[in-house]
Protein backbone atom coordinates (compact mmCIF):
# COMPACT_ATOMS: atom_id res chain seq x y z
CA UNK A 1 0.00 0.00 0.00
CA UNK A 2 1.43 3.45 -0.89
CA UNK A 3 2.46 5.48 2.11
CA UNK A 4 4.06 8.84 2.96
CA UNK A 5 6.75 8.75 5.61
CA UNK A 6 7.45 12.14 7.22
CA UNK A 7 10.38 12.83 9.52
CA UNK A 8 12.32 15.97 10.38
CA UNK A 9 15.74 14.31 10.46
CA UNK A 10 18.06 14.07 8.58
CA UNK A 11 17.57 17.34 6.68
CA UNK A 12 16.70 17.08 2.97
CA UNK A 13 16.31 13.29 3.16
CA UNK A 14 13.16 11.93 1.47
CA UNK A 15 11.08 11.87 4.71
CA UNK A 16 12.10 15.46 5.42
CA UNK A 17 11.27 16.55 1.86
CA UNK A 18 7.74 15.27 2.46
CA UNK A 19 7.60 17.53 5.52
CA UNK A 20 8.80 20.46 3.43
CA UNK A 21 6.02 19.71 0.97
CA UNK A 22 3.54 20.37 3.79
CA UNK A 23 5.16 23.78 4.30
CA UNK A 24 4.80 24.48 0.58
CA UNK A 25 1.09 23.72 0.72
CA UNK A 26 0.78 26.02 3.73
CA UNK A 27 2.60 28.80 1.82
CA UNK A 28 0.08 28.59 -1.02
CA UNK A 29 -2.84 28.84 1.40
CA UNK A 30 -1.13 31.77 3.16
CA UNK A 31 -0.83 33.57 -0.18
CA UNK A 32 -4.50 32.91 -0.78
CA UNK A 33 -5.27 34.58 2.55
CA UNK A 34 -3.04 37.52 1.62
CA UNK A 35 -4.82 38.04 -1.69
CA UNK A 36 -8.24 38.09 -0.07
CA UNK A 37 -7.24 40.56 2.66
CA UNK A 38 -8.98 43.98 2.66
CA UNK A 39 -7.46 46.56 0.28
CA UNK A 40 -8.14 50.27 -0.04
CA UNK A 41 -10.63 50.96 -2.80
CA UNK A 42 -11.07 47.28 -3.55
CA UNK A 43 -8.35 47.35 -6.22
CA UNK A 44 -5.66 44.69 -6.08
CA UNK A 45 -2.19 45.93 -5.19
CA UNK A 46 -0.48 42.86 -3.74
CA UNK A 47 1.63 40.21 -5.44
CA UNK A 48 3.31 37.14 -4.01
CA UNK A 49 6.03 34.67 -4.85
CA UNK A 50 6.94 31.37 -3.20
CA UNK A 51 10.56 30.25 -3.11
CA UNK A 52 11.75 26.82 -1.96
CA UNK A 53 14.59 24.43 -2.57
CA UNK A 54 17.95 24.09 -0.85
CA UNK A 55 19.89 26.03 -3.51
CA UNK A 56 17.33 28.82 -3.74
CA UNK A 57 17.18 29.36 0.01
CA UNK A 58 20.98 29.34 0.21
CA UNK A 59 21.18 32.03 -2.49
CA UNK A 60 18.70 34.13 -0.54
CA UNK A 61 20.64 33.71 2.72
CA UNK A 62 23.90 34.68 1.03
CA UNK A 63 22.31 37.79 -0.44
CA UNK A 64 21.20 38.77 3.07
CA UNK A 65 24.75 38.29 4.35
CA UNK A 66 26.05 40.42 1.50
CA UNK A 67 23.57 43.20 2.31
CA UNK A 68 24.49 43.02 6.00
CA UNK A 69 27.85 44.53 5.09
CA UNK A 70 26.98 46.61 2.02
CA UNK A 71 24.04 48.65 3.34
CA UNK A 72 26.29 50.47 5.79
CA UNK A 73 23.99 50.08 8.79
CA UNK A 74 26.13 48.77 11.65
CA UNK A 75 23.13 48.57 13.99
CA UNK A 76 21.44 46.06 11.68
CA UNK A 77 24.49 44.12 10.52
CA UNK A 78 24.24 41.31 13.07
CA UNK A 79 20.47 41.14 12.73
CA UNK A 80 20.71 40.48 8.99
CA UNK A 81 23.34 37.76 9.49
CA UNK A 82 21.25 36.03 12.15
CA UNK A 83 18.12 36.17 10.01
CA UNK A 84 20.06 34.69 7.09
CA UNK A 85 20.59 31.57 9.22
CA UNK A 86 16.84 31.43 9.85
CA UNK A 87 16.26 31.39 6.08
CA UNK A 88 18.61 28.42 5.77
CA UNK A 89 16.64 26.62 8.47
CA UNK A 90 13.33 27.24 6.68
CA UNK A 91 11.40 25.01 4.31
CA UNK A 92 9.82 27.74 2.18
CA UNK A 93 9.86 31.52 1.91
CA UNK A 94 6.75 33.43 0.89
CA UNK A 95 7.29 36.94 -0.48
CA UNK A 96 4.42 39.41 -0.36
CA UNK A 97 4.82 42.83 -1.97
CA UNK A 98 2.83 45.95 -2.82
CA UNK A 99 3.22 47.36 -6.33
CA UNK A 100 1.10 50.53 -5.99
CA UNK A 101 2.74 52.24 -2.99
CA UNK A 102 5.25 54.10 -5.18
CA UNK A 103 3.62 54.55 -8.58
CA UNK A 104 -0.06 55.07 -7.81
CA UNK A 105 -0.70 56.65 -4.38
CA UNK A 106 -4.30 56.52 -3.23
CA UNK A 107 -4.55 60.34 -3.46
CA UNK A 108 -6.67 60.51 -0.34
CA UNK A 109 -4.96 63.67 0.98
CA UNK A 110 -4.72 61.94 4.34
CA UNK A 111 -1.15 62.68 5.43
CA UNK A 112 -0.47 59.07 6.44
CA UNK A 113 2.83 59.21 4.54
CA UNK A 114 4.01 61.85 7.01
CA UNK A 115 3.82 64.73 4.55
CA UNK A 116 1.29 67.41 3.76
CA UNK A 117 -2.42 66.77 3.35
CA UNK A 118 -2.34 66.96 -0.47
CA UNK A 119 -0.06 64.01 -1.30
CA UNK A 120 2.59 66.44 -2.59
CA UNK A 121 5.11 64.90 -0.19
CA UNK A 122 5.19 61.82 -2.43
CA UNK A 123 4.80 63.51 -5.81
CA UNK A 124 7.47 66.18 -5.23
CA UNK A 125 10.06 63.50 -4.50
CA UNK A 126 9.42 61.54 -7.69
CA UNK A 127 9.76 62.12 -11.41
CA UNK A 128 6.33 63.16 -12.66
CA UNK A 129 4.99 63.25 -16.22
CA UNK A 130 1.44 64.27 -17.16
CA UNK A 131 0.48 64.17 -13.49
CA UNK A 132 1.62 60.57 -13.12
CA UNK A 133 4.67 59.24 -11.26
CA UNK A 134 7.39 58.03 -13.65
CA UNK A 135 9.23 55.03 -12.18
CA UNK A 136 11.29 54.11 -15.24
CA UNK A 137 14.56 55.46 -13.77
CA UNK A 138 15.19 52.96 -10.98
CA UNK A 139 18.77 54.13 -10.48
CA UNK A 140 17.56 57.01 -8.32
CA UNK A 141 17.13 54.81 -5.23
CA UNK A 142 20.10 54.82 -2.85
CA UNK A 143 18.37 53.21 0.14
CA UNK A 144 17.15 49.71 0.96
CA UNK A 145 13.53 50.80 0.37
CA UNK A 146 12.72 53.35 -2.34
CA UNK A 147 10.67 55.86 -0.34
CA UNK A 148 8.64 57.86 0.26
CA UNK A 149 5.68 55.55 -0.22
CA UNK A 150 1.94 55.99 0.03
CA UNK A 151 1.11 55.13 3.64
CA UNK A 152 -2.33 53.79 2.71
CA UNK A 153 -0.86 51.33 0.21
CA UNK A 154 1.76 50.18 2.73
CA UNK A 155 -1.09 49.66 5.20
CA UNK A 156 -2.73 47.37 2.66
CA UNK A 157 0.47 45.32 2.60
CA UNK A 158 0.21 45.05 6.37
CA UNK A 159 -3.31 43.63 6.08
CA UNK A 160 -2.09 41.04 3.57
CA UNK A 161 0.88 40.00 5.70
CA UNK A 162 -1.34 39.81 8.76
CA UNK A 163 -3.82 37.57 6.94
CA UNK A 164 -1.01 35.28 5.79
CA UNK A 165 0.31 35.03 9.35
CA UNK A 166 -3.17 34.21 10.62
CA UNK A 167 -3.33 31.36 8.12
CA UNK A 168 0.10 30.12 9.27
CA UNK A 169 -1.14 30.12 12.86
CA UNK A 170 -4.28 28.25 11.84
CA UNK A 171 -2.24 25.62 9.97
CA UNK A 172 0.24 25.22 12.87
CA UNK A 173 3.34 26.07 10.82
CA UNK A 174 6.13 28.26 12.17
CA UNK A 175 6.40 31.60 10.41
CA UNK A 176 7.70 35.10 11.03
CA UNK A 177 7.78 38.23 8.82
CA UNK A 178 11.13 39.85 7.99
CA UNK A 179 11.71 43.03 6.02
CA UNK A 180 15.36 41.93 5.63
CA UNK A 181 14.26 38.79 3.79
CA UNK A 182 11.96 40.88 1.60
CA UNK A 183 14.69 43.34 0.62
CA UNK A 184 17.11 40.51 -0.23
CA UNK A 185 14.36 38.83 -2.26
CA UNK A 186 13.83 42.03 -4.23
CA UNK A 187 17.54 42.17 -5.04
CA UNK A 188 17.25 38.63 -6.44
CA UNK A 189 14.25 39.58 -8.59
CA UNK A 190 11.37 38.17 -6.54
CA UNK A 191 8.09 40.16 -6.63
CA UNK A 192 9.58 42.28 -9.45
CA UNK A 193 6.69 44.77 -9.66
CA UNK A 194 6.66 45.66 -5.96
CA UNK A 195 8.44 48.57 -4.32
CA UNK A 196 8.23 47.11 -0.82
CA UNK A 197 8.33 43.38 -0.03
CA UNK A 198 8.05 41.39 3.18
CA UNK A 199 9.55 37.91 3.40
CA UNK A 200 7.82 35.21 5.42
CA UNK A 201 10.03 32.15 6.06
CA UNK A 202 7.98 29.05 6.87
CA UNK A 203 9.06 25.86 8.64
CA UNK A 204 7.44 22.65 9.84
CA UNK A 205 9.83 21.63 12.61
CA UNK A 206 9.71 20.53 16.23
CA UNK A 207 11.54 23.71 17.31
CA UNK A 208 10.51 27.09 15.97
CA UNK A 209 13.65 28.35 14.13
CA UNK A 210 12.64 32.01 14.46
CA UNK A 211 12.70 32.41 18.24
CA UNK A 212 15.27 31.88 21.03
CA UNK A 213 18.03 33.33 18.87
CA UNK A 214 21.23 34.19 20.73
CA UNK A 215 24.24 36.39 19.94
CA UNK A 216 26.66 35.24 17.22
CA UNK A 217 23.95 33.01 15.80
CA UNK A 218 25.59 33.19 12.38
CA UNK A 219 28.50 31.10 13.74
CA UNK A 220 26.76 29.21 16.57
CA UNK A 221 23.75 27.42 15.12
CA UNK A 222 22.60 23.86 14.44
CA UNK A 223 24.38 23.51 11.10
CA UNK A 224 27.67 24.87 12.46
CA UNK A 225 27.48 22.71 15.60
CA UNK A 226 26.86 19.52 13.62
CA UNK A 227 29.76 20.32 11.32
CA UNK A 228 31.99 20.92 14.34
CA UNK A 229 31.02 17.53 15.81
CA UNK A 230 31.78 15.84 12.50
CA UNK A 231 35.23 17.41 12.44
CA UNK A 232 35.93 16.42 16.04
CA UNK A 233 34.70 12.89 15.40
CA UNK A 234 36.59 12.21 12.17
CA UNK A 235 40.03 13.40 13.33
CA UNK A 236 40.37 10.85 16.21
CA UNK A 237 39.27 8.08 13.85
CA UNK A 238 42.05 8.95 11.45
CA UNK A 239 44.65 9.16 14.24
CA UNK A 240 43.73 5.89 15.96
CA UNK A 241 44.94 2.36 15.07
CA UNK A 242 42.97 0.06 12.83
CA UNK A 243 40.48 -2.10 14.73
CA UNK A 244 42.02 -5.27 13.27
CA UNK A 245 45.44 -4.54 14.77
CA UNK A 246 44.52 -3.75 18.33
CA UNK A 247 41.90 -5.31 20.58
CA UNK A 248 40.09 -2.91 22.93
CA UNK A 249 41.39 -3.30 26.50
CA UNK A 250 38.45 -3.66 28.84
CA UNK A 251 38.34 -3.19 32.58
CA UNK A 252 38.46 -6.29 34.76
CA UNK A 253 35.04 -7.76 35.20
CA UNK A 254 33.69 -6.23 31.98
CA UNK A 255 32.58 -8.78 29.48
CA UNK A 256 34.69 -8.76 26.35
CA UNK A 257 33.77 -9.78 22.88
CA UNK A 258 32.36 -13.29 22.88
CA UNK A 259 32.40 -13.57 26.68
CA UNK A 260 29.41 -14.21 28.93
Amino acid sequence: MPNIWINEWPPNAPPNLESKECSLIAAKLMMNAAQTAPVTGGVDNVEGEIVYGQRELEDLARKMEELAYSLGNKKKEDQWKYEAVMVRESDVVLFIGNYRAKETPFDLNCGVCGGTMDCSYVYERRRVAAGQIDITDRSLCETAIDGPLCGVRVGDLGYSVGSALWMAKTLFVDCRPFISVGIAGQKLGYCPDSVIVVGLPIATTSKNPYVDIHYDYHVINMEKMIDSVRKSYIIPRQAGPDYRLRRLQRDEGEAGEGED
